[in-house]
């Protein structure tokens, strides 16, 4: 299936959940005594989704990938602070909802992957670098 816009891509819709449930989480009492974890989180959370918006945006493969690659280390990067939070005694209240960041991450890591893999497979070079003629066969 092609898309046209990456508000209808799987992978974007799970990253926008993510981030969107992250901001919820982050507002919890034990993130008021640990801001620039917070922040990070956020930042990292949101990063996802608005990487796979850039790159699919761009209208080449090599910039697609390179912002796709991005958005799959901001992943790890939450799964990461995620398995920090594991050990932290202040949020042990919190365990089930870390774990499902934790699976929502992991989730989102093999999308990308998987993607990644095709996109690096293919012989088209991006959008911005199609004649007419290409782009009209790939848009059917």
């Amino acid at each position: 299936m092609q898309y046209k816009r990456f508000e209808h891509l799987p992978v974007w819709r799970d990253s926008a959940e993510l981030a969107r449930s992250m901001y919820e989480f982050t507002a919890l009492e034990p993130f008021r005594r640990h801001p620039g974890l917070r922040d990070q989180l956020e930042r990292a959370a949101l990063s996802v989704s608005n990487n796979i918006a850039e790159g699919f945006e761009r209208g080449t493969t090599n910039e697609h990938l390179a912002f796709l690659y991005i958005a799959r280390g901001s992943a790890g990067e939450v799964r990461s602070m995620m398995r920090v939070l594991e050990r932290w005694n202040i949020f042990s209240h919190c365990r089930s909802q870390i774990s499902n960041f934790i699976i929502q991450c992991e989730k989102i890591s093999k999308q990308l992957y998987g993607w990644i893999e095709s996109l690096k497979n293919s012989e088209i070079p991006g959008q911005r670098r199609l004649d007419e003629k290409a782009k009209n066969r790939y848009a059917n």
